[in-house]
């Protein structure tokens, strides 16, 4: 697709992600789910903290006002917020205006269903259709059927009832006197209601990195750097530290010894206590291509059938709708609790995994111990955006790949894909010693540069 990538429009605001494009892009949407609906669509508008959110948030009104969809505008939300009330609230469709952990000077826009689901690929194909068929000039409402736009920012209150609704029983009957959390919310999506939520259910902690001011999203915080996280949690002597993305829809964790936990180890801490619980549907857990080895390994030591997809959560979500399971994920820390919400969500993420650390009076850097994590690295080799899907095309780089399989003999994998986003081709190699799949990985990497 020209436009959509794996998670929507991803581009740098105000130049690449114009507010032209972004105008056509809204009456384009509005036009194909409008399509699939007998009356005038309300949609809602939900953004993250980037200084151009409030530029694509207008002109996305715009267009669909001037295609005669009704607006509300919910303000800064963390995006499974906006997916929940799309559904609750029986909304036409949502928007997000958000582009997740990438820096400040990227915004991006993510559409979701009536399901509070991001709408499929083929929904997604008709709007570039609609784009590039020149029709857009056509799609404008007569001028008594032009849409309406009001401000919602009340909104997030219902998102935060949410949490309490599936938490507050629960968190009354914990111990939880000696127990303080540090929350990174990567002066992003979460810098509001994260707080909230914590208050709310009455958890000890501390909040940093969230001051937005629209250029530090993002910003040497959050799940993609988490250094300022570990040395807080370590110096105030904090029971664990949650970090958020910038949209707020993955969640890291740091033990209390200052150690990452990744969505590989959340996967499996929770996978192994909702079983536990007799709530883990069908005893399975949904995972990517991109998790570790030791991830797959947890679960046959543990009786958890180990699914495996495409990268990308949508594919997750497809696998746990089609197959009725309820757990799946990203090693990101992108989690779907489907008894909850249809996407992943950082602040119930990071619930689940308290509430499992107070009922089980346990350290998190105990529960961590389930699981082996094999050593990993990803190598990016750069070609072009024409021939990053031509990798598995070249005999040369096939052998290779096959070569290193045969000696790893299932302790140890070898994973390439072409990026959704970018001109590269990802190399990840998986394996008992660091240095020696390090050199594999790159001499795979010039390979793929050399022949490509």
């Amino acid at each position: 697709m020209k436009y959509f990538g794996t998670d929507g429009i991803r581009r740098i605001a105000n130049t690449e992600l114009t507010p032209e494009l972004v105008y056509k892009v809204a009456k384009a949407g509005a036009y194909v789910l409008a399509k699939h609906s007998n009356h005038a669509p309300t949609i809602f508008i939900g953004r993250d903290t980037r200084i151009s959110g409030t530029l694509i948030e207008s002109a996305m009104t715009a267009g669909f006002l001037s295609y005669g969809a009704n607006v509300k505008l919910i303000g800064v939300i963390p995006t499974p917020g906006v997916a929940y009330l799309t559904k609750k609230l029986k909304a036409d469709a949502s928007v997000v205006i958000s582009a997740s952990h990438n820096t400040y000077d990227f915004n991006g826009i993510k559409y979701f269903s009536n399901k509070g689901m991001k709408i499929p690929d083929s929904l997604e194909e008709e709007i570039e259709e609609v784009l590039e068929s020149g029709k857009i000039e056509e799609l404008t409402a007569p001028s008594n059927k032009i849409g309406v736009s009001e401000v919602r920012e009340d909104l997030l209150d219902e998102y935060l009832y949410f949490f309490r609704k599936n938490f507050e029983d629960k968190f009354e009957n914990l111990n939880k006197e000696n127990f303080v959390v540090a929350i990174d919310t990567a002066n992003g999506a979460t810098s509001v209601i994260a707080d909230k939520v914590y208050t709310a259910l009455g958890i000890k902690h501390y909040i940093i990195n969230n001051t937005p001011n629209g250029l530090n999203i993002n910003a040497d915080c959050g799940s993609t750097h988490l250094d300022m996280l570990k040395k807080f949690v370590v110096a105030n002597k904090c029971n664990m530290g949650i970090a958020y993305d910038g949209d707020g829809d993955r969640c890291l964790c740091i033990d209390e010894n200052g150690n990452e936990i990744d969505g590989d180890i959340i996967m499996a801490i929770l996978a192994k206590h909702l079983k536990e619980q007799g709530k883990l549907k069908d005893n399975t857990l949904v995972a990517t291509v991109m998790s570790n080895l030791g991830l797959k390994k947890f679960c046959e030591n543990n009786k958890i059938k180990f699914m495996q997809t495409k990268v990308g959560d949508r594919y997750v979500l497809e696998k746990l709708l089609k197959e009725g399971y309820n757990l799946g994920g990203e090693q990101s820390g992108h989690i779907i609790f489907l008894d909850y919400n249809p996407t992943g969500d950082g602040i119930l993420t990071s619930l689940m995994l308290v509430s499992c650390i107070l009922e089980q009076q346990s350290k998190l850097s105990k529960l961590a111990k389930i699981i082996k994590i094999y050593p990993q690295v990803l190598i990016n080799a750069k070609v072009t955006n024409e021939k990053k899907y031509d990798f598995d095309k070249d005999e040369v780089i096939k052998k290779e790949i096959e070569k290193l399989e045969k000696e790893f003999s299932g302790n140890g994998r070898v994973l390439i894909r072409a990026s959704g986003t970018e001109p590269l081709v990802r190399v990840m190699i998986e394996g008992e010693n660091q240095e020696y799949i390090t050199e594999k990985a790159k001499d795979l990497a010039n390979l793929i540069e050399e022949r490509l």
